[in-house]
């Protein structure tokens, strides 16, 4: 369906026409006559279905007998073709909140997700007669592209490659954005804006999808840890070497570097023991 723009006559034009009739009729009948007052005031009445009132971000869509004659989609008082039927479309921009939604991310693990949806209808004529009632298309392709969307990636990517649905959520907006543009295209709808406003495990795993990303966090943080103290030994003991203060051997060298790393390492405060003996 091609959208059709229809030029029609000023209102204000017909409003006075019709005001003509009338007060031709009034005369006409208190002059006794029949049939030329019946005749304006049937013509009135005739221009009155003409009349059409058209809002600022709407537009009307034209049908006479079942023929789709064109769209209006400037705002004033306007007149079209008598007895023709007139629907009004929305051309503002509005939002859609999906309902929380139920779905297996691409590992198999239910999840929770929902979104908003930002779109404005730019084809009125597709709105209206290549769907029945846009806005539940609406509702069921956006609900559909979010499942389709939240299947192909895992949420959370404990692996550290790759995309996932928590952690590359503005590439998530995009691709779903882009679907929704796809599969709406047919009902005449242009998609502004497509987020994420839920993201969370189901109930029924989220307790242990947690201790999974509490240990994948403190084995993250021990490699960071452990990384650190050998750079810190390493250095230490480039330092004595350097500056002469002590000669160590290997022994002595194994035994410094394992009361570092323990003292470093430990996650809590080291006890020193002071040995007044030998290492030997």
């Amino acid at each position: 369906m091609k959208e059709k723009t229809l030029r029609p006559v000023s209102g204000f034009w017909v409003i006075a026409l019709i005001v003509i009739c009338l007060g031709g009729g009034i005369y006409g009948a208190s002059q006794e006559y029949v049939a030329v007052p019946l005749i304006l005031f049937a013509l009135a009445a005739v221009l009155c279905t003409s009349i059409t009132v058209v809002q600022p971000n709407k537009s009307v869509v034209v049908t006479f007998f079942g023929q789709y004659v064109g769209t209006i989609s400037s705002s004033g008082l306007w007149a079209v073709i008598p007895f023709s039927i007139r629907k009004t479309v929305s051309l503002r921009v509005r939002n859609f909140n999906s309902v929380k939604l139920k779905v297996n991310d691409v590992e198999g693990n239910p999840i929770e997700i929902a979104a908003v949806i930002v779109f404005k209808v730019i084809n009125s004529a597709k709105a209206l007669f290549d769907v029945d009632k846009y806005m539940a298309f609406v509702e069921i392709q956006s609900e559909t592209a979010l499942r389709h969307v939240a299947s192909k990636y895992p949420y959370d990517n404990f692996n550290e490659s790759g995309m996932s649905l928590r952690a590359n959520a503005d590439e998530i907006a995009k691709e779903l954005a882009t679907e929704l543009q796809e599969r709406l295209s047919l009902s005449g709808v242009e998609v502004i804006e497509a987020r994420l406003t839920h993201l969370a495990y189901s109930t029924e795993i989220a307790s242990t999808m947690l201790q999974r990303q509490q240990a994948s966090a403190i084995l993250s943080a021990r490699q960071i840890i452990v990384e650190g103290a050998v750079g810190m030994v390493d250095l230490a003991i480039r330092q004595l070497k350097e500056s002469g203060v002590v000669e160590l051997d290997e022994e002595r060298k194994a035994a410094m570097i394992n009361n570092l790393m323990v003292a470093i390492v430990s996650e809590r405060g080291a006890s020193p023991v002071i040995n007044a003996g030998s290492l030997y």
